[in-house]
């Protein structure tokens, strides 16, 4: 497969993902690349079904297993129609979050360990891993904060978000570990910087990946 760049975005909800994403975005296309957005879980129209079922607040008692076959289920949909296609069309791909989620939020915050995790991903994901990962980094209590406020309106938490502190406690303490067991693809970013630094820190990473990369 002829594969251009892969990078992905991670983070509790609340630590401004979404805004930083955009202008990095805007950033790469300027830049003259040929970029294709996504999200997970979702991205493709039965990603999107998925996205509903897990992210539902009715989806009551849902086995952590469960969780993530379905995160798996949806990844491995949008791997086929989406990132696969574009990689080898050597489009740059951006994606709000991606397997290392998985590693994060249901590893370490559902405490299913990391060795379920890598099963699943080593069968879906197999060798199409992102060049560079961004983990924006922020206290669970601040980023629930941020995440109930956002677009100044009062926000019903997801069934993730609902989880409780404590377990978005140990799934930034994932994040934080994983980037430390491969500091070379998994750069943190401290969130409670201005946007503008915050974007300044990304670009400065992505440059750096380009720049490796004869880009």
């Amino acid at each position: 497969m002829k594969k251009d760049l892969f990078i992905t975005f991670e983070g509790l909800d609340g630590t401004g993902k979404s805004t930083q994403l955009r202008r990095v975005v805007q950033y790469l296309r300027k830049l003259g690349h040929r970029v294709r957005v996504t999200r997970e879980p979702g991205g493709t129209r039965t990603g999107e079904r998925v996205r509903d079922i897990l992210l539902a607040s009715r989806t009551g008692n849902l086995a952590p297993l469960a969780e993530l076959a379905l995160m798996y289920a949806a990844r491995a949909q949008l791997l086929q129609q989406v990132i696969h296609p574009a990689l080898a069309r050597g489009e740059v791909v951006v994606s709000d979050r991606y397997n290392t989620a998985s590693f994060a939020y249901q590893g370490y915050g559902r405490e299913l360990g990391v060795a379920a995790v890598r099963a699943f991903d080593q069968v879906i994901c197999g060798s199409t891993q992102p060049d560079l990962i961004i983990v924006l980094d922020l206290d669970p209590e601040r980023a629930r904060g941020r995440a109930r406020g956002d677009s100044n309106r009062r926000l019903q938490l997801d069934r993730i978000e609902a989880a409780g502190l404590a377990f978005h406690k140990r799934v930034r303490a994932g994040y934080l570990a994983l980037a430390r067991r491969a500091p070379e693809r998994i750069k943190v970013v401290n969130a409670e910087q201005s946007i503008g630094e915050i974007q300044r820190q990304i670009r400065a990473l992505i440059d750096g990946l380009l720049s490796r990369r004869g880009k």
